[in-house]
């Protein structure tokens, strides 16, 4: 059957169904496609499908594992799971996921991925029984998670991070665990992505994913000694010649201290290998030629000396175990089938076919049958495989001068493959993105790339878009290799460095930025291009063209490669795996109703890939992605920025409450002429005063030394003291309230002194300081206490107030307008509905600022079902008499909803009990006509 999409799984879910090819036809299978690889032999054009064995019994067991509960994890593994697996509720209107504890939830693979290393290590032993895991024949333990390009490596490494480092300070004495992370990359590009993984790292993925489950243990995190260094520290020093001290060769606790580095002083390390297949022990017995290990893509000293550092480090700080992930975990092995070596101690797999169909990355399509005459021994197109036909080989082959024409078959695959990229190109403009698509060619040697380069540039391609000398990158795989080991090339190539000038000049960048880069070495203004091919405002921004021999470095991630040109020998499938996959990588993540990713392509010629969709039989064209526009905070805008309590939960706390009867307490009259204020004192004799001389006191004239609110204090505590036994609960929160009362008592009318002149508020104030000990006996009469039940405000303790100035920038594919009255950039529309409420948001005269709640953290927790979600509302809008509304925008009302509101009404109340944040409000708006209606209203 001719498939229209081969995505046919979720990627949150265990795979449910599979593609199988039965007489070269593709039929869809139930179930779980069992792990196994393909050999597929270009030669005689076989194919056959090998089974792991091992990974299919371990993946039984972890399912049993994970049913039952996971018994015999640690206290700290079983929160991390719960935490990880937490994914909010899915709606099937906006296609998104709301309420999780991150925007998107973990992918079923990296779940599964993690699951099985803690199983390893920590289910009880019934659930191991009978599973060997063998390793390379060295003295530390290796663990291989084998997962596709595109399916997420980097998280689950973040995630091999938290459980390992919390765990290992909670359990310091455990062997299982180790705090002291050494990771090692193939190259300083996958290096430097990787510095997300980094706990203080600004946009660290630990922040981003929400890895821990609470504060405490996130602090915790940043406690890790972590590491990551480029594989080629791991080599050994090179002895100076020309030195006259001879230092001699450096020992394994001088090496050990140099590679280290900050880890220096630890022991007891675990290892992360990243692209771990090139880590690879060259058994003593194995006789493997370059070309042998080439074809399974393994550089043999790279190689060797990766694992030799690693050796080196165990002889001095003991490496506890190694964490391998690699989409192609093969060694070499010296035997003709070259694939036989795959790493024998896999625990898990989720392969590219797996990847495909679940839409992690893009779907291949290979030109399997064209109107020309078919190969006369495969019958296979032409197109399939060119580099195998006679014609080309023998040419390619061959050195040759850049200006020689490229082989008749090769230029008429170019006008095709070029065709389609243009036809792309143009749906990508209309499409509104500023980004060309990239056409990929690998091919076979130096000599090649620079004839395809002139190819273009000469304009001998006859789609007249492709000639395009500032947008065409041919990679000089020896500056780039020197360029990923951080050393110095010794290319003299002098109209090379003129092509990376003009280039440079030509990206778009501002004059500083471009004077930078022309000021750098030539390799690292290549990796500067190479790494930020399609990026918007970086240097590659515009390339559209780039030529590579080999496969480009691992890491390398541009996501607008739709057209791929193999133009070297393809003699196993990994091969064709690596350099296909350098096209994979996902340009959006829109997703269906039935959570399902949108398919996206790569049109590929020339390489031979099993995994295919038939693209001659019709289909979709691949589609342009949508332009991705910037969200972000806009400068200059702090007075729209819109603030909100960050409640973790509310709870319900019963408090005494001290009340007073008001209908039962009696009118109290202080008599002023039972209060004398003033007094006339006179010097006396025998009795008898000399008036004269008398001298008046006036407590009026000291009435400021009786200040009201020192008063009403003394008067609280008199009524306290004489109440105290009776009294239960806080003392100071009681006082608190004694005050309230007494404060309520003075100005209420129950306060009666008849007299005019003595309502003077100076006076009344002597009055009632004077007759402080009868007011007390009277309010006391009548006070008692109650048990009342108050609603308690819990705030986050890394983050007690959240705003919108707090938003991280982020990408997004989806329909979108600019703002002009909030503090973020763009609003984002997942529905008409939402457009309705933000045009009017932004015209409205009593609205003073708004915000859609996208990417800002705002939640209110609630219960479905037994378990917390999070209810994330749409919008926010502070409206100019002081009041914000939360406002939900709902199609449909359901039981689920009707808990989201009653637990925001909560919210709702016991913010506006609290005090201190303003008026708040909630409104639901299930009728978009009525949108102005309701805000009206609360305005």
């Amino acid at each position: 059957m001719t498939a229209k999409s081969l995505i046919i799984n979720s990627p949150y879910d265990a795979p449910s169904a599979y593609w199988e090819r039965d007489d070269k036809q593709m039929r869809l299978r139930q179930g779980r496609r069992p792990a196994a690889y393909e050999i597929f032999d270009t030669r005689n054009n076989t194919q056959r499908s090998e089974p792991l064995e091992l990974v299919n019994k371990i993946r039984q067991r972890v399912d049993e594992w994970r049913e039952d509960g996971y018994p015999g994890v640690t206290s700290v593994t079983r929160q991390l799971l719960k935490h990880w697996h937490e994914r909010g509720d899915w709606d099937p209107d906006a296609c998104r996921w709301e309420g999780g504890p991150r925007q998107y939830p973990f992918y079923f693979c990296q779940l599964e991925a993690i699951e099985t290393l803690i199983w390893w290590l920590e289910a009880q032993e019934a659930y191991r029984q009978g599973i060997f895991l063998s390793g390379d024949g060295g003295p530390w333990e290796r663990i291989c998670s084998k997962m596709a390009t595109g399916s997420g490596k980097t998280s689950v490494m973040s995630l091999i991070i938290t459980w390992q480092t919390l765990n290992a300070i909670q359990y310091p004495k455990d062997r299982r665990f180790s705090k002291a992370v050494l990771i090692v990359t193939p190259g300083l590009t996958v290096k430097s992505r990787l510095q997300v993984l980094q706990p203080g790292n600004e946009k660290n993925v630990y922040d981003e994913f929400n890895l821990c489950p609470n504060e405490s243990m996130r602090q915790q995190l940043n406690r890790v000694e972590l590491a990551i260094e480029n594989w080629h520290t791991l080599m050994p020093l090179k002895e100076q010649v020309r030195s006259v001290v001879k230092k001699g060769k450096e020992s394994d606790e001088a090496f050990a201290r140099r590679v280290l580095g900050k880890l220096a002083s630890e022991r007891d390390l675990i290892v992360i290998n990243d692209e771990a297949h090139h880590a690879y022990r060259q058994q003593a017995e194995s006789k493997v030629s370059k070309q042998q290990a080439e074809a399974v893509g393994i550089d043999l000293e790279e190689a060797t000396r990766w694992i030799e550092g690693l050796d080196r480090i165990h002889k001095t700080r003991r490496i506890r175990r190694c964490f391998d992930l690699s989409a192609t975990p093969f060694a070499p092995t010296g035997k003709s089938n070259t694939e036989s070596g795959l790493f024998e101690w896999i625990v898990s797999d989720f392969g590219l076919n797996d990847a495909i169909e679940a839409g992690l990355v893009k779907t291949p399509r290979v030109v399997v049958r064209d109107d020309a005459l078919a190969n006369a021994k495969t019958y296979a197109s032409k197109l399939y495989h060119l580099y195998r036909e006679d014609e080309v080989k023998e040419d390619l082959n061959r050195r040759a001068e850049a200006t020689a024409p490229l082989p008749d078959l090769v230029q008429k695959a170019y006008a095709l493959l070029a065709y389609d990229w243009k036809e792309t190109a143009h749906q990508w403009q209309e499409a509104g993105h500023t980004i060309p698509p990239v056409m990929l060619t690998v091919c076979n040697r130096t000599e090649t790339a620079a004839r395809i380069e002139n190819f273009f540039n000469a304009g001998d391609c006859l789609i007249q878009e492709t000639q395009e000398p500032d947008a065409t990158l041919r990679v000089d795989s020896k500056v780039l290799e020197k360029a990923e080991q951080g050393e110095t090339s010794s290319s003299k190539d002098k109209q090379y460095a003129v092509r990376l000038k003009a280039l440079i000049e030509a990206s778009g960048l501002p004059s500083d930025k471009q004077v930078e880069l022309l000021a750098m070495k030539q390799e690292e203004q290549l990796r500067a291009l190479v790494d930020t091919v399609g990026k918007r405002g970086q240097p590659g921004q515009y390339l559209q063209n780039v030529i590579s021999v080999a496969m480009l470095s691992e890491g390398w991630d541009a996501a607008n490669v739709t057209h791929i040109m193999g133009l070297r020998a393809f003699t196993s499938q990994l091969l064709c795996e690596q350099v296909i996959g350098r096209g994979l990588r996902r340009i959006s993540h829109d997703m269906d109703a039935d959570r399902k990713f949108l398919p996206e392509y790569v049109n590929v010629f020339g390489v031979p890939l099993s995994i295919f969709q038939d693209a001659s039989e019709g289909g979709e064209a691949p589609p342009p992605p949508k332009p991705s526009v910037r969200i972000e905070v806009e400068p200059g805008r702090n007075h729209l920025e819109v603030r909100w309590p960050n409640v973790d939960r509310i709870d319900n706390v019963l408090k005494p409450e001290l009340v007073l009867d008001w209908e039962r307490v009696p009118a109290l009259t202080l008599d002023p002429a039972q209060t004398p204020l003033n007094a006339d004192v006179a010097p006396s004799l025998t009795g008898s005063p000399n008036l004269a001389m008398a001298t008046e006191i006036a407590l009026e004239k000291a009435v400021e030394d009786f200040r009201l609110q020192h008063l009403i204090f003394r008067a609280a505590r008199k009524l306290y003291l004489q109440n105290q036994a009776a009294f239960g609960g806080d003392k100071q929160y009681l006082a608190v309230q004694l005050i309230r009362l007494v404060e309520s008592f003075i100005d209420s009318d129950k306060l009666d002194i008849p007299s005019l002149w003595h309502q003077d508020p100076k006076r009344r104030r002597l009055l009632f300081a004077l007759n402080m000990d009868t007011v007390v006996g009277h309010v006391s009469r009548y006070v008692t206490e109650q048990n009342v039940e108050r609603q308690e405000l819990i705030f986050n303790e890394h983050q007690p107030i959240g705003a919108t100035a707090y938003m991280r920038p982020w990408l997004t594919t989806k329909p979108c307008q600019s703002t002009q009255r909030s503090q973020i950039s763009h609003v984002v529309y997942d529905s008409t509905w939402e457009k309705i409420v933000a045009d009017i948001c932004e015209e409205h005269a009593d609205i003073a600022a708004w915000a859609k709640n996208d990417h800002l953290d705002f939640k209110v927790r609630y219960l479905w079902r037994g378990s917390s979600r999070n209810f994330v509302p749409d919008y926010l809008i502070r409206f100019t008499n002081g009041k914000t509304l939360v406002l939900e925008v709902k199609g449909q009302d359901s039981q689920q909803n009707a808990e989201k509101r009653s637990a925001m009404d909560k919210w709702i109340e016991a913010v506006n009990d609290q005090g201190g944040f303003g008026q708040w409000a909630f409104d639901t708006l299930f009728d978009p006509a009525k949108a102005r209606d309701m805000i009206e209203r609360h305005s």
